[in-house]
């Protein structure tokens, strides 16, 4: 697809993903850019500065008669005293709309035991540890059940069972109310809005249709991926949401300006863009399989938006069956944002009484410890500029048929073999690229089949500055054809497998090819054919070529979906080399194993290379019952000047090194879970 402008629909310009656009949503919002209302209540405990958390939840139902009989002040003394948390983080209303809590403003559930909540609040509030809530925000089956007037409407028109509509008096007469509650009422200090942006759908409701209809012009109105004018109708239903976001922040701030909000999964890699309404925080729950996969990507995303963050692991697994995990699956879980300078929690569940089980804590004390134990040497670090991989918003938009879903395969297996390839990568979308991207040496853009002109063109520039630009798959390459010297042979073609040669190892991948003739100017990097027809012609794999100071390459075939659901090391070798032939001299170098991620970060005025042990077969295991030790390793390290002092954290080994050409070289003898390499003076 070549790159396009958008259409003359200058009302929807706002609407239609102009990245460079985005920040003129800031003042539609509100509110400006990270700023909220100043707090004239100080919580007990401000979400930026926790590091540890537990979340319960139990979806509360009809069938909740005794809520609270067993919720006791000792119930949540031992858990505080058993794992030490910032915060604790429990259930008031989940998806079923129904309250587990005596509310008097919502629909609560049928029987009460006195008023648990107000017990976790008192024992919390007596130990100085935060209390938020868990609270089911658009989906609220209750109220549309109710009221299917507050229901989002299908394009069949009728009303939903789930998602409420973002047009209508849900948010003012049953969300804010009962938000305004728990902060004056119950005093808690904020909430973990679930099942928000992820939970939105389109909605063809009377008062949608006539907004959307007055803001474009539009009077035909699509109902299905391929409709004219599809895309700007989901853009429109994205401005309505992150609307109704504002609105319902600034609302309960006006009243309680120190309760503190977050909706979940909100302006991550559900919804990347930049932070246009006042939350407090960011966070969210990655998935309960493939933990470390889901949070090597949210968290890397995440950690450039510029909120405190935080991510939530499920404590068990559901598949082939529902089991807890281990505590050392936990705490690997737990590394992977905490490398990252993130926050943790876990995701625990309650009985239908609303009660903790109890028996689960130890395993979450020995995941708390392993993470207390890096706090002061992690949190709140900042990486440093290596790889940049583009989560393009304008494209994402562009390949998702819902409002905030995910369509991460391209992405996530580019990401995965990278990180195999012991590179430190940071996730970054076109607003946290620009205007900083000579910042990294190298730039990857994953099989995104779409750019928005000024981006691209920014592109082209930062490599005839100097940088190195990589491209993935046919779709991406197309958009710098003339870049790349390369005149493409017919379009792409879909085959089942596609045989990679470089220095005679062949690699398969799943997915499409472009046959391309190279320019004069262009080098052929490796050669592929489809598996299917021998006798067909051979084609260069990638090519690189000198674009002003620096290097543009591409491959002409897809990598990220195919490596995602088979990773290969012949797979990930061939990227391997293409990314050292255009980046040779990475800040840090570690050899002696795949499975270890690299993430070079400052901290105190220090360098930090972590080490997180990713081996084994995370992927595709449910439960995790021990990880065998990666290592030795051998780790240079560039930097301009012998350091005064080189440990191995958090156990403050000594490191011995020996520092000569601008490089220290060491080795580690083994990496249990996760350690970082300190670099001092």
């Amino acid at each position: 697809m070549m790159v396009r402008e958008l259409g003359d629909l200058r009302r929807l310009r706002l609407l239609t993903g102009s990245i460079l656009a985005v920040a003129a949503m800031f003042a539609a919002c509100g509110a400006p850019l990270g700023r909220c209302a100043e707090s004239q209540d100080p919580p007990r405990l401000s979400r930026a500065d926790s590091f540890l958390g537990i979340h319960f939840d139990f979806h509360a139902g009809e069938d909740c008669r005794e809520v609270g009989k067993n919720t006791t002040p000792e119930m949540v003394e031992k858990i505080i005293d058993l794992v030490h948390p910032d915060y604790l983080q429990i259930d008031c209303k989940g998806h079923p709309g129904v309250s587990s809590y005596p509310t008097k403003v919502g629909h609560p559930a049928p029987g009460f035991v006195g008023d648990p909540l107000r017990i976790w609040r008192e024992v919390t509030a007596r130990r100085g540890v935060g209390l938020f809530m868990h609270y089911s925000g658009v989906w609220d089956s209750n109220a549309v059940k109710e009221h299917p007037d507050w229901a989002a409407v299908g394009p069949d028109g009728a009303p939903g069972t789930k998602a409420t509509s973002l047009f209508g008096p849900y948010v003012d007469r049953l969300l804010i109310p009962q938000l305004r509650e728990l902060a004056g009422e119950y005093r808690v200090d904020g909430v973990w809005v679930d099942g928000d942006c992820w939970a939105s759908v389109p909605d063809y409701g009377t008062a949608s249709l006539k907004a959307f209809r007055d803001a474009t012009g539009i009077q035909e109105v699509p109902k299905k991926p391929g409709d004219p004018h599809w895309f700007e109708f989901l853009q429109f239903q994205r401005q309505a949401f992150r609307n109704y976001v504002n609105h319902y922040i600034l609302e309960v701030k006006q009243t309680n300006p120190s309760f503190q909000i977050c909706s979940n999964w909100a302006f991550s890699d559900h919804m990347p863009e930049p932070v246009c309404v006042p939350v407090d925080f960011l966070s969210g729950d990655y998935s309960p399989q493939n933990s470390v996969n889901s949070a090597r990507l949210s968290g890397r995303f995440l950690a450039r938006q510029g909120k405190p963050w935080d991510l939530m692991a499920w404590s068990f697994s559901t598949q082939p069956e529902r089991q807890q995990k281990t505590a050392v699956q936990l705490q690997r879980e737990a590394a992977v944002v905490v490398a990252l300078g993130g926050g943790f929690q876990a995701y625990h569940t309650q009985r239908r009484d609303g009660s903790v089980r109890e028996e689960q804590m130890p395993t979450m004390a020995e995941v708390a410890k392993f993470c207390r134990a890096r706090q002061s040497l992690c949190h709140h670090a900042e990486a440093v500029p290596q790889i940049a991989l583009l989560m393009s918003t304008a494209a994402h938009y562009r390949s998702i048929n819902g409002l905030f879903s995910r369509d991460n395969a391209r992405i996530d297996g580019v990401l995965q073999a990278l990180l195999e390839s012991q590179q430190s990568v940071e996730v970054l979308a076109e607003h946290q690229l620009s205007g900083r991207m000579a910042q990294y040496p190298l730039i990857v853009v994953p099989e995104w089949p779409f750019l928005e002109p000024q981006f691209r063109n920014e592109l082209v520039d930062y490599v005839k500055a100097g940088g190195n630009l990589l491209l993935v798959g046919p779709g991406a390459a197309a958009l710098f054809a003339s870049e790349l010297d390369i005149v493409a042979n017919g379009d792409a073609a879909a085959s089942d497998a596609i045989c990679v040669d470089l220095d005679g190892s062949t690699a398969n991948s799943k997915g499409a090819f472009q046959s391309v003739k190279l320019g004069a100017t262009a080098g052929e990097f490796g050669k592929m054919r489809s598996s299917k027809d021998p006798a067909a012609p051979v084609q260069p794999a990638a090519s690189i070529a000198e674009l002003g100071k620096g290097r543009i390459a591409a491959t002409y075939f897809t990598f990220g979906q195919s490596y995602s659901e088979s990773p290969s090391d012949e797979a990930r070798n061939f990227l391997s080399r293409l990314v050292r032939r255009l980046f040779p001299d990475p800040l840090v170098e570690v050899t002696g194993s795949n499975g270890v991620d690299v993430c070079v970060a400052r901290n105190h005025g220090k360098l930090l290379v972590n080490l997180v042990n990713t081996s084994g077969p995370h992927r595709t295991q449910g439960i995790i019952e021990s990880i065998a030790p990666v290592g030795p390793l051998s780790v240079t390290i560039r930097q301009p000047a012998k350091p005064a002092k080189v440990t191995l954290e958090p156990a403050g080994q000594t490191l011995e090194f020996e520092y000569r050409d601008g490089a220290i070289r060491l080795t580690v003898p083994q990496i249990a879970i996760h350690e970082a390499i300190v670099i001092e003076g």
